[in-house]
C-alpha cells in the first residue's frame, strides 16, 4: 500500500514555541524579577537569605551596618549584579527615610521586606537597664515597624513581608528584653497582616531554633547542649534550613499563607518542654532491672 500522500507522522508533544516557554521557565528563578529588602543581611542567617533570594532571581537590597559587609561581598561575589549594599541602622527613622527616597528614584517599588536584624541580649530579668531594654527594642521590634511603613508605598499587591521572630517568642526564654521584642514582634506581624491583606500583602513571621551562626556563638557553650538536647531532631540547624523558607515566603508559591507563625527549630517547641520529662523517664526505665 502506497502512502498516502500529505500526510506525515503524528507529532508528540507540544509545539515549538511552547518548549522554548518551558525553557525559559525553567530557566527562572522562584522570585525572578522580584525587589526584595533584607534587614541585618551582611552577616550569619541574614547573608544567607540575600544570598538565597538573589540566587532565586530576585533583585536584593541588603541592608546592615558597614563592620559586617565585607562578609557580603564574599559569599555574594557571583552575584555582584543582584545584591545592592546600603548601610543602615534599622532603628533609626532617619535612614529609612533615606532608603524610601532612594528605592523610589531606583526602583519605584519593593516587592519583598525581610526583617531580619535583630541583636541579642541576655540579662535576666531583675538585671536588664533601661538602656538596653530600650536597644534591644528598638532594633528587634521598632526597626520591623519602621521597614514596614517606609516600605508599604512602593509595594504592589502581591507583596510579601517575612518578619523573622524566635522560638524566644513561643518561650519564656529567660533573656527578657529579647524574648519581649520577639513576642512583640509577633503582635506587630499578626495585625500586619490583618491590615494589609486587603491590599494583597501577605505577612507571616518565622521562628528559628538554635540556628549555627555568629549570633548564637557568642552564647555560653552550654546553651548551645541545652538548646540540642530540647530538640527532638537532635541537632542544630543551620542557615540553609531557614533560608529556603524565607524564598518560599516572598515568592508567589505561598500566595495563599499569610499571617502564619512557622517555627523553624527541629521540633524544639512543639513537644512544649515534655522532652526532657520523656527523656527521664525512658532513662529510668532503660535503668530499671528487668522484670
Amino acid at each position: 500500500m502506497e502512502p498516502t500522500e500529505g500526510i506525515g507522522p503524528a507529532i508528540i508533544g507540544p509545539p515549538e514555541a511552547d518548549l522554548v516557554d518551558q525553557e525559559v521557565r525553567a530557566d527562572m528563578g522562584r522570585v525572578d524579577g522580584k525587589v526584595v529588602v533584607v534587614t541585618g543581611a551582611a552577616s550569619g542567617q541574614g547573608r544567607a537569605e540575600a544570598v538565597a533570594l538573589a540566587r532565586e532571581g530576585a533583585q536584593v537590597i541588603a541592608l546592615d551596618l558597614p563592620e559586617q559587609a565585607a562578609g557580603l561581598a564574599e559569599a555574594a561575589a557571583d552575584l555582584a549584579d543582584r545584591i545592592v549594599y546600603r548601610r543602615l541602622d534599622v532603628s533609626r527613622p532617619e535612614d529609612w527615610r533615606a532608603l524610601g527616597a532612594w528605592i523610589g528614584e531606583r526602583f519605584g517599588h519593593v516587592h519583598g521586606l525581610v526583617n531580619n536584624a535583630g541583636i541579642p541580649f541576655r540579662a535576666r530579668l531583675a538585671e536588664v537597664g533601661l538602656e538596653d531594654w530600650n536597644r534591644v527594642l528598638s532594633v528587634n521590634l521598632t526597626g520591623a515597624l519602621l521597614g514596614i511603613q517606609t516600605l508599604l508605598p512602593f509595594m504592589p499587591q502581591g507583596g510579601s513581608i517575612v518578619n523573622v521572630g524566635s522560638v524566644a517568642a513561643l518561650t519564656a526564654h529567660y533573656p527578657v528584653a529579647y524574648t519581649v521584642s520577639k513576642w512583640g514582634l509577633r503582635g506587630l506581624s499578626r495585625v500586619a497582616s490583618m491590615e494589609l491583606g486587603p491590599l494583597g500583602i501577605r505577612v507571616n513571621i518565622i521562628h528559628p531554633g538554635y540556628i549555627e551562626t555568629p549570633m548564637a556563638a557568642s552564647a555560653p557553650a552550654a546553651f548551645r547542649v541545652a538548646n540540642v538536647a530540647e530538640t527532638p531532631l537532635g541537632r542544630a540547624g543551620t542557615v540553609d534550613d531557614v533560608a529556603p523558607l524565607v524564598v518560599f515566603l516572598i515568592s508567589d508559591e505561598s500566595s495563599f499563607i499569610s499571617g502564619a507563625e512557622i517555627p523553624v527549630d527541629g521540633g524544639q517547641t512543639g513537644h512544649g518542654g515534655a522532652k526532657s520529662l520523656s527523656d527521664a523517664v525512658r532513662a529510668s526505665t532503660s535503668l530499671s532491672p528487668a522484670r
